[in-house]
């Protein structure tokens, strides 16, 4: 199985930089959710065991946010390290996320976790601003996802 930051370097180098793309530290979270959410309806399995937590601006895997951390608000640079062989079926699951969330902002990737149920459900009871570190359950993901499929 691979780390969340795996799963997140994957995304960095699909960054088209030499069109004037960027990703943030927020919209790469975003992605690595969108990614375990994705694998755990199409494969039935999360691609990495890192909990993601429902924090005020959407879903977060910690590691990734440690990682990323001193970009803030910026643009990512490519990184370094290479990647991980991934299986055929993860980089399905990948590329179908790109496809589907690359190339939606940082903020309106926000907005669409705020209005989706896994996120919502792990922050019942929470104010709006308060921090949390409670996990979003691969359950809630899993089901709430699979609906789109039965659309």
């Amino acid at each position: 199985m691979k780390s969340a930051l795996d799963i997140a370097r994957y995304f960095l180098y699909r960054v088209d930089r030499d069109a004037g793309d960027t990703i943030s530290p927020l919209k790469l979270q975003k992605l690595v959710y969108y990614a375990q959410a994705w694998s755990l309806v199409l494969r039935d399995k999360p691609i990495f065991q890192e909990d993601i937590q429902a924090w005020v601006h959407g879903p977060a895997v910690y590691e990734v946010w440690d990682a990323y951390k001193d970009f803030r608000h910026g643009a990512i640079p490519e990184p370094q390290e290479e990647l991980p062989e991934f299986e055929e079926d993860e980089l399905e699951v990948l590329e179908e996320v790109w496809t589907a969330y690359g190339e939606l902002s940082a903020k309106r990737l926000e907005d669409l976790t705020h209005s989706e149920a896994p996120w919502i459900n792990a922050r019942k009871g929470l104010e709006p601003a308060k921090k949390s570190s409670n996990v979003i359950s691969h359950e809630d993901m899993k089901a709430y996802y699979t609906s789109f499929l039965e659309e």
